[in-house]
Formats: structure tokens, sequence, C-alpha cells
């Protein structure tokens, strides 16, 4: 029989991939990355075309040793490392250190750790995208170019064991920023004002709220113009002056990519950007569920794509008609606009396979991966599911020359509020609007209930770094592990500060190499990676550009800095 070996990234998927396969198969991990650029020296060739040296990572000698021995005796090698440009480059590094001629490559990604999607992959290798690779090959040289030419820099002028980095030094200049924005930041007083009123033979009460004077001046600043409006409201008479009725929808909400999944599950569920990341992990892998052996739940967890494949689209689809009713399956599928910035062919993040609800799981995941799991596909039904309708009653009143507004909405139909509702957004129904209430109906004003605000500064970092399109939604989490770990940065209540000593870091980075902490070189470098993946740039080109300007930098800063 003819032999075959596939080889993995991850250990955690050994089994289950040798499960879909079956004995023909042998199935090995590289445990990640093989070959990296040598820890001691820069490992570019700057004067030679920027020609990087690649060595065998410290530890993976036997790996790779072992890894040679199964080559030798497979008919046939398949490179089944992740699906995204870091997966490419392994499998080209693989390729390289395990002497597999380019004729010999058989390069398969799946986006699903399930039978299907790895049988559909056996059937159609492909060869290494080089491109991928490169851009891969760009990104990890000139990070190693900013780290090891700018942190000896810092280890002279302040002190050693620091470090610079292309992304983590913008996300430390965002901190930086965004906390002299706060510290700048003067919250503005505010008051609000809701009239308690009654309406004749009605026993409820109607609680408003002030919405600003005939002339539409609807801000009160502080006591006095909150003193002045409570005077004018003294005798009390007040009458309706329109009663509004309409309809309101929200749209069903998209599946998640790995930045809004980050976002939400701080939200909803406390999870860490780096522990949610290790969770999904685990789903993704797979995990072992009583009767079924070892399955993956969730496609891959790094991608910034919202869209899902067709028999996914079909499979929720029928789901949802069956289990709620044909009236709850959207017309047509969510689309997300906007970025461009799409990670490979990616899926957004969903279950494997929607039948297997949460409550199916819950014996099998631990307390955690149950949360995270009902969290992802809640939202994936959700996002196959038809808009929420609300009826809206909207009710002005006027009480002397000030008006006060009193809205509710009911849920007309529910739509995929049937099954998800995002964080921080309340299931019932807002407000009770008393039956029959018409221009006609005769009101006082009871009494008031003045309250003082002030206004809140800005927000989160992942949010803030997607939004500019800095690093990778896969690198967001280690880049806020990494600068809390050098102490640049200090975590309280899931805020984020700066020390002393990121300070005097962001400082001298700002003061010397100003171009690589600038928000929009950082964005627009990480265009041109796009386009080294989509064969539209050359990555030494981008390489050659940068080089000089981060030499003469150095230099200079060595000089100059005290």
């Amino acid at each position: 029989m003819a032999k075959y070996l596939v080889i993995v990234e991850s250990p955690a998927k050994v089994k289950t991939i040798k499960k879909f396969l079956g004995s023909n198969y042998e199935v090995v991990a590289s445990q990640g990355h093989v070959r990296d650029l040598p820890k001691s020296t820069l490992g570019i060739d700057t004067e030679h075309d920027f020609e990087p040296k690649y060595i065998t990572i410290r530890g993976k000698g036997d790996i790779l040793a072992h890894l040679r021995r199964e080559v030798k005796k497979a008919d046939k090698v398949y490179l089944a490392t992740d699906p995204d440009r870091e997966g490419e480059a392994i499998s080209w590094h693989l390729a390289q250190a395990l002497k597999i001629d380019d004729k010999d490559i058989n390069r398969i990604s799946f986006n699903e750790i399930t039978k299907n999607a790895v049988k559909a992959s056996i059937k159609e290798p492909r060869k290494l995208d080089m491109n991928l690779v490169d851009a891969q090959q760009s990104r990890r040289i000139l990070d190693r170019m900013v780290g090891y030419r700018i942190s000896p820099v810092l280890w002279e002028k302040v002190k050693r064991g620091l470090s610079a980095g292309r992304v983590q030094s913008v996300a430390l200049r965002i901190i930086c920023d965004r906390e002299a924005e706060i510290n700048a930041f003067i919250p503005e007083e505010y008051w609000t004002i809701d009239g308690i009123f009654k309406v004749k033979g009605e026993k409820k009460l109607l609680t408003a709220k002030y919405i600003g004077d005939e002339n539409g001046n609807s801000a009160i600043h502080n006591e006095n113009e909150k003193n002045a409006v409570l005077a004018g409201l003294k005798n009390g008479a007040a009458k309706i002056d329109e009663v509004k009725k309409s309809e309101r929808i929200r749209k069903a909400p998209l599946p998640f990519t790995t930045s809004t999944l980050q976002q939400e599950a701080a939200k909803a569920l406390n999870f860490s950007t780096q522990k949610t990341m290790r969770i999904a992990q685990q789903l993704y892998e797979g995990i072992t569920i009583k009767g079924s052996g070892t399955v993956g739940l969730i496609t891959y967890l790094r991608t910034d794509s919202t869209r899902i494949s067709e028999e996914a689209d079909s499979n929720v689809r029928s789901y949802i008609g069956e289990q709620y009713g044909s009236q709850y399956v959207a017309a047509e599928g969510a689309r997300k606009s906007g970025s461009q910035k799409i990670q490979d062919a990616h899926e957004a993040i969903r279950p494997t396979d929607v039948t297997r609800t949460p409550a199916m799981l819950k014996d099998s995941l631990s307390r955690d991966q149950f949360r995270l799991y009902q969290l992802i596909w809640k939202r994936f039904v959700a996002s196959r599911m038809m808009p929420a309708v609300y009826e809206t009653t909207s009710v002005k009143i006027a009480a002397g020359k000030y008006r006060f507004n009193v809205a509710t909405s009911k849920i007309a139909f529910e739509g995929f509020r049937l099954i998800y509702t995002e964080a921080g957004e309340e299931k019932d129904e807002k407000g009770v609007l008393l039956k029959g209430l018409d221009e006609n109906s005769e009101l006082s004003l009871e009494q008031f209930d003045s309250k003082q605000h002030f206004t809140q500064p800005p927000a989160s970092l992942v949010k803030t770094m997607e939004e500019l399109g800095i690093g990778r939604p896969s690198t967001y989490a280690p880049t806020i592990t990494l600068i809390i770990n050098r102490r640049y940065v200090a975590k309280e209540n899931k805020n984020l500060y700066m020390t002393e000593l990121g300070e005097v870091v962001n400082n001298i980075m700002m003061h010397s190499f100003p171009s690589i902490v600038d928000v929009s070189f950082t964005a627009n470098m990480e265009s041109l990676l796009d386009g080294v993946a989509e064969g539209k740039v050359r990555w030494k080109t981008i390489i050659e550009n940068f080089y000089p300007d981060l030499d003469a930098a150095v230099k200079k800063a060595e000089e100059e800095l005290e």
C-alpha cells in the first residue's frame, strides 16, 4: 500500500486528522516554526540584496530529524500547516529544511478540522503560494530590523533588556496618546431631568425625558441652568403635543471576525484578548466529544473576513427553518462592506456543524469553552436570521416653554433576537406606554428627577488598532501581552496605563524614530504587505526602501541621545 505523510503544525490536531484519513496516512506535527533568523545576529545580509539567513530553531533538531525519517518512508508528503500567511511560510521552511523538491510539494489547507474539509483538501493539493510566503518573510525581516537595530539604542540609553518592535511601538504610542487624551480630557458637566406626569384617569405615572425648550436648546450645562428649568416647570401645567407611531428595524449582526470576537468576548464574558484566542484555538483544534471522538468545533480563528461558505450558509438556513420556522430565515446573507484587508480567502469564525448546539456539547466542554462556543454559535445562527422589528411610539409633551419626550418600543417580530443579543444590550422591551394615550389626554407634571453627569473619555485598544489598520487580528493579543510583560504598560480593571518606563521608551521612539511609531506609516506597511501577498509588490523592494532610513536614524540616535 502507498504510504502518505501529512505534516501539520500542532500536535493537538494529529489524532483528529489521522482518524479522518485512515491507516495509509501518517500524521506528524512540526510544532510550529522549524527555521528562523538567528537570535545572536541580525541575520539579514544588508550588503547583498537583503538575503535572509535562516537556521534551525534551537530545540527543533530532533523534530526535524524525525520528520526527515518519515519523509524518506513516504511516497507522498502533504504540507498541512495553518491556512494563513504564517502557515504558508512554515510549509515553505519545512520544504527547505526537509529538502522536498518543488515538484513534490503538495500544499493542502483547510479552514476547519472536519472529515469533509480534510478529505477534500487531500484531493486538491497545490504548490506553495510564494506571494504569501514572501509577505510573511518581509514582515519577519522588517520586524527583525526594527527590533535588532533599535533595541540596542534603548539598552545603551535607558537600561538593558528593553525592546522596540514595529507593531508594539505603535501600540505603545496609541496607549500613550490615549492616556494623554484622558489626562487632558476635561469631563464636561451636564444634567438630565426626568418629568413624572400624572395622566387623568390612570393609576400609573408616566416618566418622560427633558429634551429642551421650545426653541430647541436642549443642553443643561450646570446647576444654575438646571434650576432655571425647574423654576419654569413649577406650575405643573402640561399637555400632549403629539403622539407618533412608527416601525424600527434592527439588522442581524455579522458573524465574528477575530477582532469582533475578541471585543465581544471581553464585553460579554470578561475574557482577556489572550484568553479568547487560547480557548478559540482549543475549539478549532478539536475537543473530545462523547460518542464522536475528537472534533474540531469552529473554523480557523484568525480571520478578518465575514464571508461564509455556501454550504455553511445553506446548512444554517435549513437549521433555522426547522428549529424556529421559515419566517425567521433571512432573505439574503449579511455582507460586510468596508475593509479590503481580507486575510486570504478565509471565512468568518463559525461552528463547523450548526446542528451541534451548545446544549449538546455542554458536558464535553469546560465552562469557558462552553461559553465561548455558545457565543460563536449564537452569533453565527443570528447572522442568517431576519431583522428584529419594533413598534415604536413616541409622545412629545409640552410643559410651559419646555418639552419632554417619552418613547417606547415593543418587539413586533423578534427575528434574530430570538437567540442573540449583544453584551450591554437589554433583551426586554423599553418602557411601558399607557394604553389609549393621545393628543386629547389630560396630564399634569407631578414631580421631577434631575441628575448630574460628566462626559467620558475614549475607546479600547483592540478596536483602535483595528480601525487604524495596525497589525493583524492575530497579532493584537501577543502585542498587548508583550508590552505588559515589558512593564511598559500596566493593566488595572481592564484598562491599560503607561508606566514611567513606557513613557521614557515612547518618548525616545517619538523623538528618534518618528516614522516607526507613525500610525499611518504602520498601516501603510500593512497594505504594502497585502500587496506582496497579492503578487503586486516585490518583497525586497519594501526592505530596500525601508532599511537605509532606519540605518540613518539609528546612527543619529546613537550620537545624539543622552
